[in-house]
């Protein structure tokens, strides 16, 4: 499986309903890709991050519940969910707040992990072995991550 690493707390709103990463690169790639929750943690820059999903969640109708910092960080370094790309944009055709780079991978369908799975992350996409995933995944979105 494919896997793509994002920033906290880019990557908790994604499990929250976030429809659509950013990017300054076009991607080919569809279906069901694994999050990576990097290791990166900047406590002013998380901070900032977090105000700037509050507000787009708020112009996109989506609500995002403040995580638990502690967890949040403590998943850094972590397999934390799935989710789908459906599409790759240049273009604001979705109409969402969220949509703010060069490209914007349009997702759906996100799935928390159960466990968060540890794995060294990668730039771009990166491929993962199935069987780290396994049976982890729950059918709930949105789920709190048990660490």
């Amino acid at each position: 499986m494919k896997a793509l690493s994002v920033r906290a707390p880019w990557w908790w709103a994604i499990l929250h309903g976030k429809p659509v990463e950013n990017r300054d690169w076009y991607t080919r790639v569809r279906g069901r890709v694994a999050l990576h929750a990097s290791k990166w943690w900047g406590v002013e820059d998380v901070a900032l991050d977090w105000s700037d999903v509050v507000d787009m969640a708020e112009l996109d109708g989506i609500t995002i519940p403040e995580p638990d910092w502690k967890q949040m960080r403590g998943a850094g370094g972590c397999i934390v969910g799935t989710v789908e790309i459906v599409d790759c944009i240049w273009t604001n055709s979705i109409n969402s707040a969220f949509f703010v780079g060069d490209f914007g991978f349009v997702l759906r369908n996100p799935v928390t992990l159960a466990t968060p799975v540890p794995i060294k992350g990668g730039l771009g996409f990166f491929d993962v072995d199935d069987a780290l995933i396994g049976n982890c995944e729950l059918s709930t979105v949105g789920c709190e991550l048990p660490l």
